[in-house]
């Protein structure tokens, strides 16, 4: 009996010595990770034991719901009711009945009632809202006319028209034009041919279906997996949460589904995270999901703005992914299958992407595709083609690379591939830098004469430190300088006022994964600690790893879309052990470690069962820091690496340097947005703009270059017979704006010329046209068409087409139209047609600008459907073409 009290009170003892829960491993401004938890306010996640996590964390969401309502209708699901920025406004009110009925509203006209933002209460969940709208005018206009003019000019024609939809800033509206179009649940109806148009909202949905579960329980056998455990719980059962949710997005095809809301593979979602961790933990069903991202022996770009690639640039994510898999495996069979496919792909991309100029690649924003959540709303499909991003930009640097690896291994020449990642590497650090920043810019946009934004892009801040596009000094200033919020590292910073919350406004685990993996690298300490302690606080408190979370809040409810068990969030949550703790590196001849513990995290970690090529490998790091004191493999002294030969099971101890290695302080800067974008118009040279509030002046630039800067909001610019760009930015004392919209001065000695006789006419049949008609573009119609200008001075000209392409919405799809411009007999450049609307074969647009040098005299452009030329699609490679424009440049 006093031998049982001895033992219970020496427990005690142990118990009380060892606090866990309450010396915390991070603290921030509104939450703190302690061992075993995580503590939000009222919010607390427990770990109850290795495969079971308890959470009472509840969205805030639906607790103070504001009472003001801003809106717009929208024809086709498109921002043409009223200028950008000019809402429908209203302060709500219930009825007695518990209703909110709006008076009738109409269309492109505000109500005299229409308030300024100021809440004044809180609407119950789930209120019901009746919104009406006359657009008998836009009945009648296109029944008489064939069309309706919008207030900005544009028609609408009658055979393009398909529906009015509302857009807002309460849920369940959102402002996401880009998707409204084709949504029943935001489509108004006009069920009895009145012309008046109607829908019913539920304000503040509720649904408890969509808060997360009380618990985590481990469902599925995940003994196979490597084993992990520390002296830190809350570590050890996100760990194996992040093995079980692995096991639950493997089809039964053997391949990855994106998250729980998104079946199937999608190339970049797949391939990042197969390089985050399933390269080594899921090998086979990471071959079998990147080989369904093949088409033609090509990689597929599957998702993007306007018809996918080559608006969207970035499925050499996909590269990354296969390489990662042949360094861990040695597979000559998977090098032989997948040199071929990245050679393809890659030599199309020279062809249809860089930019000689600045020898940058041209397209969207890697993973950031949802055209207004990360770019200024004046920018469509074509402009986005032609922006340099930086992610973009380094997953092709990184991506020839490896080419030039994989032509070496397989005997080829790989010089050329060895200079082009050379020369982009060079080119982001010359054309994107921003050495008062100290981190690299978002992106070059515009249209002919680019300029920088000054945004951080965290996604493509940490791969210029992952693959060394940034030398040593510039990869810490990277880590020291890009702005990091309490919740995390949002995806771009400052944020777009009036844009709600997904890329935007948006902190996306993945994402997070690939920073703090490039902070361990940088060996900033600070940095890696907040952001392990980002990843930490999601996952528990909300039970699963969520697509994105507000940056705002840390809340996954408002986001514009989001699902459970996120598949590259998963594999984020697994890189913070192995890419972060155990430092996991896999090179041609072997497995490298460089461990990165913080000291908060204990003095051991094991991880055991971890398979590479032939052997089973049981390690144990103990120590802290990022300095490697000793590694024995069974005992025996070695460099930090198994070789890539070694077979059978083997004990690898690593014994880091106590105590943590010192660096630049990492600390969270407010969550801030910059100024509104101005609109601008123009009336010949004259230009007007918009005030925006809290600009203290205003920059005009003409061709990129900064020409005023002025308190006033116009400007006149001076004619000179070229072609001008003119743009203008808000500026603040620390705050700017994007550029605004690109307002073109063209010359009177330019020359269109119609596109009626150069070609078949097709039986695709549009309005709008400008001359006597138009021509199809398409795999069997007029595959070549020509046409002879003469002028009178040789020089630099710009050449660009009026087209339709009605293939498709702007937003998604894969039929963006291309065609490669010659002049001359000579290749000028590559011309992109994106969609603009699914059968709007009336909406007309303009191609990106192509340079050309014309010789005086008679010149010769033809338009050629060339191999290179093959969309995501392969079959509907279709554009309407109208006119043709030579614009002198100089």
């Amino acid at each position: 009996m006093m031998r049982a009290f001895y033992l219970l009170l020496i427990v005690a003892t142990l118990f009380a010595c060892q606090p866990a829960s309450e010396t915390p491993l991070y603290k921030a401004d509104n939450y703190t990770i302690y061992k075993d938890k995580v503590v939000q306010g009222d919010y607390i996640a427990q770990v109850q034991s290795p495969t079971h996590i308890t959470s009472d964390y509840q969205s805030p969401a639906n607790a103070t719901f504001p009472n003001f309502i801003e809106f717009k209708f929208a024809i086709n699901g498109k921002d043409n009711e009223l200028p950008i920025g000019i809402n429908h406004t209203f302060l709500l009110e219930a009825n007695d009945e518990g209703k909110i009925i709006l008076p009738t509203l109409s269309f492109g006209e505000r109500h005299a009632n229409e308030v300024t933002a100021t809440p004044t209460g809180s609407i119950e969940p789930n209120t019901p809202l009746l919104i009406k709208v006359d657009a008998s005018q836009i009945i009648k206009s296109m029944d008489d006319l064939g069309y309706y003019e919008t207030y900005n000019g544009q028609k609408i024609y009658k055979e393009d028209y398909n529906g009015i939809y509302i857009a807002g800033n309460l849920a369940p509206l959102g402002w996401d034009f880009d998707n409204l179009n084709g949504r029943s649940d935001r489509r108004l109806k006009d069920d009895n041919g009145d012309g008046i148009f109607e829908i019913t909202l539920s304000l503040n949905p509720y649904n408890p279906d969509d808060f997360t579960a009380k618990e985590w329980v481990l469902k599925n056998d995940v003994s196979s997996y490597p084993q992990f455990s520390s002296s830190t719980p809350l570590v050890d059962a996100l760990y194996t949460m992040a093995l079980d949710e692995t096991e639950m997005n493997i089809e039964n095809d053997g391949t990855f589904r994106t998250g729980e809301e998104w079946p199937g593979v999608w190339t970049r979602d797949v391939s990042y995270s197969i390089l985050l961790s399933y390269a080594f933990t899921n090998t086979e069903v990471a071959k079998t999901s990147l080989m369904r991202k093949v088409k033609n022996d090509r990689i597929i770009q599957d998702t993007g703005t306007g018809g996918a690639w080559p608006v969207s640039s970035d499925r050499t994510t996909w590269t990354l992914a296969a390489w990662e898999i042949y360094k861990v495996t040695g597979d000559q069979q998977w090098l032989e299958t997948i040199y071929k496919i990245v050679k393809n792909s890659v030599e199309d991309d020279l062809q249809t992407l860089k930019d000689e100029r600045s020898n940058l690649l041209k397209g969207e924003s890697s993973f950031l595709d949802w055209r207004k959540q990360t770019y200024p709303v004046w920018m469509n499909g074509v402009d986005i083609f032609e922006s340099r991003c930086l992610g973009t930009n380094a997953v092709h640097t990184q991506t020839y690379a490896i080419l030039a690896e994989m032509a070496a291994l397989m005997g080829d020449d790989a010089s050329m591939y060895q200079h082009e990642s050379q020369e982009l590497q060079a080119a982001i650090n010359n054309e994107l830098w921003l050495e008062e920043k100290g981190y690299y810019a978002q992106y070059l946009y515009g249209r002919n004469n680019l300029m920088l934004s000054p945004r951080s892009e965290a996604l493509g801040e940490a791969f210029t430190v992952l693959f060394d596009i940034a030398d040593v000094s510039r990869a810490k200033q990277v880590v020291a300088n890009t702005p990091v919020v309490d919740y995390g590292v949002p995806c771009i910073y400052p944020q777009i006022p009036e844009i709600p919350p997904y890329h935007n406004n948006g902190i996306w685990p993945f994402v997070q994964a690939y920073w703090n993996w490039a902070c361990a690298k940088a060996d900033n300490a600070s940095a890696v600690e907040q952001g392990l302690a980002a990843m930490h606080r999601a996952a528990a408190l909300f039970l699963t790893n969520k697509e994105n979370m507000v940056a705002e809040n840390g809340d996954f409810r408002d986001t514009e879309v989001n699902s459970n068990r996120q598949l590259w969030s998963v594999a984020g949550y697994l890189s913070s052990v192995y890419r972060v703790f155990a430092g996991m590196q896999f090179e041609l001849d072997g497995l490298y470690f460089k461990p990165f513990v913080p000291e908060a995290y204990g003095q051991q970690m094991n991880l055991t069962n971890f398979k590479y090529r032939n052997a089973i490998l049981d390690i144990t790091i103990k120590g802290n820091g990022s300095v490697i004191k000793s590694f024995t493999i069974d005992g025996k002294k070695a460099e930090p690496m198994v070789d890539k030969s070694l077979s059978g099971h083997h004990v690898i101890e690593i014994q880091l340097e106590n105590p943590q290695q010192l660096s630049v302080e990492k600390t969270a800067v407010p969550n801030e947005f910059s100024l509104k974008t101005p609109r601008v118009s123009a009336n010949s040279n004259k230009l007007n703009w918009d005030a925006i509030e809290g600009a203290t002046s205003y920059e005009v630039y003409n061709n990129g270059e900064l020409v005023t800067s002025t308190p006033n909001t116009d400007f006149i610019a001076e004619e000179n017979g070229f072609y001008q760009e003119l743009t203008v930015k808000a500026i603040s004392d620390n705050n700017e704006s994007f550029v605004s919209n690109v307002i073109a001065i063209i010359p009177g000695s330019s020359m269109v010329i119609d596109a009626a006789g150069f070609g078949s006419k097709g039986k695709i049949k549009a309005n709008g046209y400008s001359g006597k008609g138009y021509i199809e573009l398409s795999k069997e119609h007029n595959t070549s068409v020509t046409a002879k200008v003469r002028v009178k001075k040789a020089g630099i000209y710009l050449f660009k087409a009026r087209y339709s392409n009605g293939s498709g919405p702007d937003n998604t799809d894969n039929k963006c139209a291309i065609r490669t411009l010659f002049v001359n007999g000579d290749k000028a450049g590559v011309m992109v047609m994106p969609q603009r609307g699914k059968d709007e074969w009336s909406n007309w647009g303009y191609t990106n600008l192509i340079k050309v040098r014309l010789k005086k005299g008679v010149n010769k452009l033809n338009l050629q459907f060339m191999d290179y030329n093959q969309n995501m699609n392969g079959e509907v490679n279709t554009a309407l073409l109208d006119e043709l424009s030579i614009i002198p440049m100089q």
